[in-house]
């Protein structure tokens, strides 16, 4: 899976997939991750990426051109990936949508900043609208990370565990429901005990029991 990310701030996401699952995952080559600077393709003279709305109001809009000239150059190395513009009126991301994308052989995700990005972009370039949550942030690169992380634990080579994903929060195998209780070392944490029923290798009672304490 490659996940090219288009963002004016390139870098701002290395320490996290160095430093994560994501960093293994990127060592094995299950995914890779390439950002692409936006700023790079302006034909302005300072680089500049963004401009004053149209009719008037607050804050700055993210140009045309160098987003258009970024999504057309990387489309051309991620043959078939869907641009995704990640932005908070855009379809809220959830298990199922991170499942399908999972099928994908890759994704383009745009960063907007700002008050966002021209709309010509939206009509002319973008497949589809993601947000993470009913609210605003600075800017799309934490999303983008957000999908990134969420589908390469789908992926059929990532994780050391292929249960570990088949029995995340909101999978089938839950019914939808988020997850039971955890416990590990010590047996007894400020005097909370951890469950008789996990200790004693019984593994339909503990099946039972777990299935009984979803949440």
């Amino acid at each position: 899976m490659i996940f090219d990310i288009l963002t004016i701030f390139p870098h701002i996401l290395d320490s996290y997939l160095e430093d994560s699952i994501l960093g293994r995952e990127i060592k094995k080559k299950t995914i890779r991750v390439r950002f692409h600077d936006i700023r790079a393709y302006s034909e302005d003279g300072h680089k500049k990426v963004d401009g004053t709305p149209y009719g008037g109001g607050a804050g700055m809009v993210m140009t045309p051109q160098p987003i258009y000239d970024c999504i057309k150059a990387v489309k051309k190395k991620n043959r078939g990936a869907p641009v995704i513009y990640l932005s908070p009126t855009g379809k809220l991301f959830d298990y199922k949508m991170a499942k399908r994308l999972s099928k994908k052989k890759g994704l383009i995700l745009l960063c907007g900043r700002y008050e966002g990005i021209d709309d010509r972009i939206r009509q002319l370039l973008v497949d589809e609208e993601i947000s993470i949550g009913e609210y605003v942030l600075t800017g799309g690169e934490l999303p983008a990370m957000v999908i990134v992380d969420a589908v390469t634990r789908l992926l059929p080579k990532a994780l050391g565990n292929k249960e570990s994903a088949r029995e995340d929060s909101f999978t089938e195998a839950l019914d939808g429901k988020k997850e039971y209780p955890h416990y590990t070392k010590p047996r007894v944490f400020k005097k909370l005990e951890v469950p008789e029923v996990l200790l004693g290798g019984n593994h339909a009672k503990i099946d039972a029991w777990r299935k009984k304490h979803l949440q």
